[in-house]
């Protein structure tokens, strides 16, 4: 396998790798060592020589006296608090998207009528209802419960609808020919089929559950990691914050390796090719527009008959009229603008540098042992845990979010990016020897169209996570202008109609990126639909 990695690497990246070949062996085990030691060394020198304030950048020192300080007791506190609040809303969300997913890929009426809203509804950021939430269930416990509850449910219930959908025909004959019961059929064919898709799900769930929770023990909370970071940032103590992304990135990393562990243990059968993608059957319009006119009745009602309060649950009506009010003024054109802004320049500069370092791990196999353990390392670190630091750093302006939209962009693209070049054919390096092409010819003639399945998949992620980032930059560094910001501001003045229209327009946009994303991904890679 390794003499295949290395001729894979001379052949698609030609004169780049002769420089490494002639190291050592020896020296090989330290490559992924070297980044880490040199961000270590260069740390050391600036707080030796106070290239900058004590109060941005804290000596090493000082962030090791802090962890045997908090590491005594109220540090693990914190984080044992956080970790329950993770399991319970873990164990809700994957109960709940099991039997969601079940039923909506078992069901072709359910498909139907219930699929359509419910993906609608998932196109809302787990952010963006977060003003929502606060004025329902208040700033206690239940917040935190419901925030990871939506936050799980969504990729555990599509992975499940997906897995159990595309069960094999022949095997769904084989149970018909046998006459299997419903619990039978449950058990030895449908759970069997839909189980690799399911653990997707849920390691999606695991990653998202943490980032939401952090993000909402950043905004509303009187204990946990989360809260112990707005703290130490307050406090000016970013040793305590640097103390805080260390843990959480251990944490993240070890339920990444964990589950991997145990999904390496279950999925011990071959699984089906899944580069051909098909076109599913699209369901009447009217069915799918059902239940969106049933649950606006009913919320018409409960606003109407007094059920909710109507300053908590304002009426639809009142919620069209703000959203067209906004629309006529321009307040909504200017703040969506200025959000779209935000996520165009973090795109740009996060999800280029994800395609440039994609590309040149995906070709060099010393590249990926020098930075890809640090990468890797970095992208454990839950997105929203930067944001004390990143304020620290840069402010509460627009360098501060165009870093923050950038973060949140870069790993998508880079991870698809790299992935696709390093599982390219052998063969592609071989023609390109026999055809004596240089570099930049193999990457225009060879390796990026062959990787550009993946490449647009991570591109497409990266939209939608860039849209993401930015609501987040928008809630945690207040700003003038953007759609979060307004609807921030909304919530203050208990306008929830405000509030509600902005989240409509949120949902629209992330829908329509994703769509945009969807429609580059499938122009681009025409020649694998079915």
């Amino acid at each position: 396998m390794s003499e295949v990695l290395s001729k894979r690497g001379q052949g698609l990246l030609g004169p780049l790798r002769p420089a490494f070949a002639t190291q050592g062996r020896l020296q090989e085990p330290l490559l992924p060592w070297l980044v880490p030691l040199g961000v270590a060394a260069l740390w050391v020198i600036a707080s030796h020589w106070h290239w900058m304030s004590e109060q941005i950048l804290p000596a090493p020192s000082v962030v090791w006296q802090s962890a045997l300080e908090f590491g005594s007791g109220e540090l693990w506190s914190h984080l044992w608090i956080s970790l329950q609040r993770l399991l319970l809303g873990l164990l809700a969300g994957i109960a709940s998207g099991l039997l969601l997913g079940t039923w909506l890929g078992a069901s072709r009426r359910a498909q139907a009528w219930v699929l359509p809203t419910f993906v609608a509804l998932a196109q809302i950021p787990t952010l963006a209802w977060i003003p929502l939430f606060m004025l329902f269930f208040g700033i206690g416990e239940m917040l935190k419960l419901v925030v990871l509850i939506k936050a799980v449910i969504v990729p555990v219930a599509l992975h499940t609808l997906v897995g159990v959908r595309d069960a094999q025909p022949k095997l769904r004959e084989a149970a018909a020919a046998l006459r299997l019961p419903t619990h039978l059929l449950f058990l030895r064919l449908l759970l069997p089929a839909a189980l690799p898709a399911f653990l997707t799900g849920i390691r999606l769930a695991l990653a998202t559950g943490w980032t939401s929770l952090l993000a909402v023990e950043l905004l509303a909370s009187s204990e946990g990691i989360g809260y112990l970071m707005v703290w130490g940032r307050q406090l000016f103590m970013l040793d305590l914050v640097f103390l805080c992304i260390l843990v959480i990135g251990l944490v993240g990393a070890f339920m990444d390796r964990g589950f991997s562990a145990l999904e390496r243990r279950l999925l011990y059968w071959p699984q089906p090719a899944t580069g051909e993608q098909q076109r599913s059957a699209h369901a009447s319009a009217w069915q799918g527009l059902l239940l969106p006119v049933a649950l606006l009745a009913l919320w018409q009602a409960a606003n109407s008959f007094g059920w909710v309060d109507g300053n908590i649950l304002t009426s639809p009506w009142e919620v069209l009229r703000s959203l067209l009010a906004g629309l006529a003024d321009g307040s909504l054109p200017e703040a969506l603008y200025l959000s779209l802004q935000r996520t165009l320049v973090g795109l740009l500069f996060g999800g280029g540098a994800g395609f440039a370092l994609g590309v040149l791990l995906g070709l060099s196999q010393p590249a990926e042992r020098l930075l890809g353990p640090s990468l890797s390392a970095l992208r454990q670190v839950a997105l929203f845990a930067w944001v004390p630091l990143l304020t620290a750093w840069f402010g509460l302006g627009e360098e501060a979010k165009a870093v923050f939209v950038g973060l949140a962009a870069f790993f998508p693209l880079f991870i698809a990016t790299q992935r696709g070049i390093a599982s390219l054919s052998p063969q592609l390096g071989e023609a390109a020897r026999v055809l004596r092409l240089s570099l930049p010819r193999r990457l225009h003639l060879l390796v990026l169209p062959g990787a550009a399945p993946a490449i647009f998949a991570g591109l497409r992620l990266s939209l939608i996570y860039a849209w993401l980032g930015t609501i987040g930059a928008e809630y945690f560094m207040p700003s003038d202008g953007g759609i979060a910001s307004l609807m921030l501001g909304a919530q203050q003045l208990f306008r929830m109609d405000q509030v509600m229209a902005a989240m409509v327009l949120i949902g629209l946009v992330g829908a329509l990126l994703g769509t945009l994303g969807q429609r580059l991904e499938s122009r681009a890679t025409r020649w694998r639909t079915a």
